[in-house]
């Protein structure tokens, strides 16, 4: 079985609307786009007593969590250090980790057409950001060489971390998925099937969709109110999804519930999940 994955987004400009988040949706998207689905996302804060127990939650599951935010080596940068602490592990410079770093340290002197000079105190101090829990593994970074890591926890849950920065925590996500899921891409497909319901009630419908899900175990019934829609006013999309396998026998009954009780009905839906 393809193990859950899940999302957490570190930081206060995120909580505070200075920045809005655009790892969810992209995150979605990458995943559906291996025939995975994401399931849950978790906002923190740079409230480390709070981000320590959202990683100690990720690490005793048997998930596969993204962790995007806060791996850097200012101030208000926790995550690696809670990351440490939600392990119970000690920080310490990852060989691979300095390297990369001291790589780029290189390169931005070169470009500057200045001399590396590796005993300077901010370089020093950039040595930081390789500062891993025990045990982890680098996830590299094409953007700027600055790794992400991954770490396993007790329960068996890997919780990749990645910067928060877009152009630099997607392809690193996708990297992790390819280096590392692939064999659970597109092996169950799943199929969403829904109608336009034009002027009903939720109430109306529930023992439509109870009946539904009762008699097609494996399948979810889901109902999606609208009460402004410029096209089709008052309205509910009404579907199952689930495994492909199963989708095309509660659609069936699902039209023939709707017919029995006379609602009016619009376009369908199909999508790929």
């Amino acid at each position: 079985m393809a193990p859950l994955f899940g999302l957490i987004i570190v930081g206060d400009e995120i909580l505070s609307g200075k920045r809005a988040d655009k790892h969810l949706p992209k995150a979605i998207e990458l995943l559906a786009a291996r025939g995975l689905a994401l399931s849950y996302a978790d906002y923190v804060g740079d409230n480390p007593v709070r981000l320590t127990a959202t990683l100690q939650r990720a690490f005793a599951s048997a998930d596969v969590v993204f962790s995007c935010g806060g791996i850097g080596a200012t101030p208000d940068d926790h995550t690696r250090q809670c990351a440490a602490k939600a392990l119970g592990r000690e920080l310490e410079l990852h060989a691979q980790a300095a390297a990369l770093i001291r790589e780029r340290m290189q390169d931005v002197a070169k470009e500057q057409g200045a001399a590396y000079e590796p005993e300077r105190e901010d370089n020093l101090h950039r040595l930081n950001m390789g500062m891993f829990p025990q045990g982890a593994e680098v996830i590299p970074n094409p953007y700027n060489k600055i790794p992400g890591f991954s770490c396993t926890g007790p329960g068996g849950g890997a919780v990749h971390f990645v910067p928060g920065f877009p152009v630099m925590a997607w392809p690193m996500i996708e990297w992790v998925l390819d280096q590392r899921y692939r064999e659970h891409f597109h092996v169950a497909p799943q199929l969403e099937h829904s109608i336009i319901v034009l002027g009903a009630m939720e109430a109306a419908l529930t023992p439509l969709m109870e009946h539904i899900e009762q008699r097609h175990a494996g399948l979810k019934v889901f109902s999606l109110p609208s009460v402004d829609h410029p096209q089709y006013g008052r309205h509910i999309e009404l579907g199952v999804k689930g495994p492909e396998a199963l989708v095309p026998a509660g659609w069936s009954d699902l039209l023939q519930g709707l017919h029995d009780i006379g609602a009016a009905t619009g376009p369908e839906l199909v999508r790929s999940l």
